[in-house]
């Protein structure tokens, strides 16, 4: 029952990283002539700055950044978490926003159609 509340905590985490991260992907959107970042680092160095450090996965040993994916025509992005699993499921979204993988237990935010 231990592993279930730290799961439970760690997911807690993830759900308001993943706000924050959205937050800052499109505060990067607006400030960089509507293109979306590259990567997540890319918040860091930015200017104006987004945020000063990508936070960890908490569902990954070491120190992991979240996953990011945009679709090949910078309209849409995922960020998300491995989830309780602790392994990626989602694996990156067609140009339509819709999410390409399974639907497991990975954490997500996106603003695409967030289906697969």
């Amino acid at each position: 029952s231990f592993r279930g509340a730290q799961d439970e905590a760690a997911e807690q985490r993830a759900r308001s990283e993943l706000r924050t991260l959205a937050t800052a992907i499109e505060s990067y959107y607006i400030h960089n002539s509507n293109d979306l970042p590259a990567n997540l680092t890319v918040l860091i160095t930015a200017t104006p700055r987004i945020i000063s450090t990508v936070p960890d996965d908490p569902f990954r040993s070491g120190s992991n950044d979240y996953q990011y994916a945009e679709d090949t025509n910078g309209v849409y992005y995922a960020v998300w978490s491995f989830g309780r699993d602790r392994a990626a499921d989602i694996t990156g979204m067609d140009t339509n926003g819709t999410l390409a993988g399974t639907n497991d237990d990975d954490i997500f935010v996106t603003n695409g159609t967030g289906t697969f």
